[in-house]
C-alpha cells in the first residue's frame, strides 16, 4: 500500500517561488518535478526528467511557453506534447513528459498526484487568509516523515516543553480543555481552550501586573497535511471580547519530500526578528525532536512500534486513522482496477 494519498490536493511551492517567466525543480512525493510560470499567468508541472534520455529539464530553458531540453533541444508545452524537434522533422507524437493538475490558489500551487479526472479545484482546502499584507511566506525542509511533522503539530501541548522560551506559554495547556472535532468539511479540530491563566510571556508587557488572560489555541487539518492554526488571547473575564492582540491565524502545511523528510510550508510577519523567531520553533526546537522519533523507529511502521496513546493525542491519532482510511480505499480501488 502506497504511502501516500494519490486524489488529494498538496502544496508544491508558495507563488513567489517559481520567478516570472522562469521554472522551479523541486521535489515531491518522492518523485521531481518542474514547475513553470507561462505568459498568461497559468502554470505547468512537468516531471523534471526528459522522456528521452532523462535528463532534467529544469537544466533547460523556458521559451514562449515551450520547456526545451539542454541535451538534446525537445521542446515540451504545458501539457507534456513535444511540440519542438530542433532537427529537419515534425516533433515525435510519441514522446511525452508526465504531467500533472497545478492550480494556483491563496498564494501557493496546488498539485493532484492522482486520477486527473477528479481534481476538482473546489476540494482545496481553504486557506484565504494567507493573501494579507505584511506577512512574509516562507518554506523549509524538516527531516522527518511527513505524519511525524503532523504529530507534532496536532499536538501543541508540548510547546510546553519545547517551546518555553519561544512561546513562553506559563503551562497554561495544563489548565486547559481539550475538544476534537470533525466539521461538515472534513477538517479534523484539535483544540484547546485555557480560561483565566497566566499570560504568556510575550503577551505580559500589554496587561497589568497579575492579570490573566483566556487563551485559545485552535488547529484545523486537512487530509493528508494542510494545517491553519488560530490563536486567540482576551483578558480573562470578558467572554474572549476583549482581545489584548487581534486573532492570529497562520498555516502549517506540510508535503512530504520523500519518505523521511517534508516541505513544511508556513508565513510570520515580515521582519528579521519574527523570521528568527520561526526558524528557531521549527528548526531548532521542533526538528530535532522529530528527526529523533524518526531514527529512533528506523523504518519501522510508526503503529507495528505500538505506540503508547494518550488522551492528548486524539487530534493526532484521528489524522492518522483517517489517512489509513483512504490508503486502504485508494488500495481497494487499484486492486479492483487490476
Amino acid at each position: 500500500m502506497s504511502d501516500y494519498v494519490r486524489n488529494l490536493w498538496y502544496l508544491a511551492a508558495w507563488d513567489h517561488e517559481v520567478p516570472e517567466g522562469g521554472m522551479l525543480s523541486r521535489t515531491l512525493l518522492d518523485e521531481t518535478w518542474v514547475i513553470a510560470r507561462l505568459s498568461d499567468g497559468a502554470y505547468a508541472m512537468l516531471a523534471d526528467r526528459c522522456p528521452h534520455r532523462f535528463v532534467p529539464l529544469s537544466r533547460g530553458r523556458l521559451e514562449e511557453d515551450v520547456i526545451h531540453c539542454p541535451y538534446h533541444g525537445l521542446g515540451f508545452d504545458r501539457t507534456g506534447a513535444c511540440v519542438h524537434n530542433p532537427f529537419p522533422a515534425p516533433p515525435p507524437a510519441h514522446v511525452r513528459a508526465r504531467t500533472m493538475p497545478v492550480v494556483h490558489r491563496h498564494r501557493g500551487l496546488w498539485f493532484w498526484p492522482g486520477d486527473p479526472e477528479q481534481a476538482d479545484p473546489a476540494l482545496i482546502p481553504d486557506f484565504a487568509f494567507v493573501d494579507r499584507a505584511g506577512m512574509q511566506r516562507s518554506r523549509l525542509v524538516i527531516q522527518g516523515h511527513y505524519e511525524l511533522v503532523t504529530d507534532n503539530l496536532m499536538d501543541l501541548t508540548h510547546a510546553e516543553f519545547l517551546h518555553v522560551t519561544s512561546f513562553g506559554v506559563n503551562g497554561s495547556i495544563f489548565s486547559g480543555r481539550q475538544s476534537v472535532a470533525t466539521d461538515e468539511s472534513g477538517a479534523i479540530w484539535n483544540n484547546w481552550d485555557m480560561e483565566a491563566v497566566t499570560p504568556p510571556s510575550w503577551a505580559a508587557p500589554m496587561l497589568g501586573e497579575g492579570e490573566r488572560v483566556d487563551q485559545s489555541l485552535h488547529m484545523r487539518w486537512h487530509a493528508p497535511a494542510a494545517m491553519a492554526l488560530t490563536v486567540g488571547l482576551a483578558r480573562a473575564g470578558t467572554g474572549r471580547a476583549d482581545l489584548v492582540v487581534p486573532q492570529m491565524v497562520n498555516p502549517h502545511i506540510i508535503t512530504p519530500e520523500t519518505r523521511t523528510s517534508s516541505h513544511y510550508f508556513y508565513d510570520h510577519e515580515a521582519s528579521p526578528e519574527a523570521e528568527a523567531l520561526a526558524r528557531q520553533v521549527f528548526v531548532e526546537e521542533d526538528e530535532p525532536m522529530i528527526e529523533a522519533a524518526q531514527a529512533a523507529l528506523a523504518g519501522q511502521d510508526f503503529w507495528a512500534a505500538r505506540p503508547a496513546i494518550l488522551e492528548t493525542d486524539a487530534g493526532a491519532i484521528r489524522a492518522r486513522r483517517r489517512l489509513m482510511q483512504l490508503r486502504r480505499a485508494e488500495a481497494g480501488m487499484s486492486e479492483a482496477a487490476e
